[in-house]
């Protein structure tokens, strides 16, 4: 029985440490091959990085090569204009030599007029002196120059004044004269009515009356004559009428002329006249 028990558990403690063998092997083998992932990584990463800095260092030289290329080619560019450069300045020093030398003759004139200087001198002096006289008239000028603005100043205050009361007086006019019209126009309007109301009555007392040829003749006659006095009527209060309309377009037309003198422009009248009044305005 005590070596049945021990070997049962000697079995028991071997399965267990066969186990925990188990267990540690695979433990070993999982840290080994991740350790081996690890290092593929690493290896990886710097293969790629390599790889990359390699590129990159390849790039920069191709990149390199090609900037080269192209100074080179701009070098050959400025070579080839410095040379046709220098040509054209070699053509221009050929083409100076003969200013050049005008240029050495109006030195040598220059040198003859320097010795001219004591009588320039002199001159200089005289010029000075006018330009002191000068100077003084200048002074009496600009004297002058702020009376005529302060002159211009006052009648542009009495322009103005006379503006404001011109421009009263047209406004007061032209409503009198508005006013008279449409009183005109009123009794002409009066008159006309009650003419065509008597001649409708007249014509009613015609027809209803049984006059003889000398009582209607008589009766025209005299139907004529205030007929004749009231056409007189109502030319005289139409030519009283055109009167007026003249006087008010002379009256505008003196005060646009009277704006124009004084350089007010016409669109500053303050209303819009009328030009040409009508009936009914």
């Amino acid at each position: 029985e005590i070596e049945a028990k021990y070997t049962k558990k000697m079995q028991v403690l071997r399965d267990e440490l066969d186990l925990r063998r188990k267990t540690e092997i695979h433990e070993v083998e999982e840290r080994k091959n991740s350790q081996i992932n690890e290092l593929m990584r690493n290896h990886e990463k710097a293969f790629s990085d390599i790889k990359n800095y390699y590129n990159d260092i390849t790039l920069k030289n191709l990149a390199l090569i090609s900037l080269l290329k192209e100074q080179m080619e701009e070098m050959k560019k400025k070579e080839n204009h410095l040379e046709k450069e220098k040509a054209d300045v070699l053509l221009q020093n050929k083409q100076l030599k003969e200013p050049l030398q005008q240029a050495q003759e109006q030195v040598s004139e220059l040198q003859k007029k320097l010795a001219h200087y004591n009588k320039d001198k002199e001159a200089l002096t005289n010029t000075k002196a006018r330009l002191k006289v000068t100077q003084k008239e200048l002074k009496d000028l600009q004297w002058e120059h702020e009376v005529l603005e302060q002159r211009f100043s006052k009648v542009q205050a009495e322009r103005d004044e006379l503006y404001q009361k011109f421009t009263k007086a047209i406004n007061e006019v032209q409503q009198k004269t508005g006013f008279k019209n449409l009183l005109l126009e009123r009794k002409l309007k009066g008159l006309l009515s009650v003419l065509e109301k008597k001649e409708v009555e007249l014509s009613e007392v015609f027809a209803a009356s049984n006059l003889d040829p000398g009582a209607l003749s008589l009766v025209s006659r005299k139907l004529e004559d205030v007929l004749n006095s009231k056409n007189a009527t109502i030319e005289d209060l139409q030519l009283q009428l055109a009167r007026v309309c003249k006087a008010h377009d002379d009256m505008l037309q003196t005060f646009q002329a009277k704006l124009t003198a004084f350089g007010i422009p016409l669109d500053n009248l303050g209303f819009k006249p009328l030009v040409h009044p009508v009936l009914g305005q």
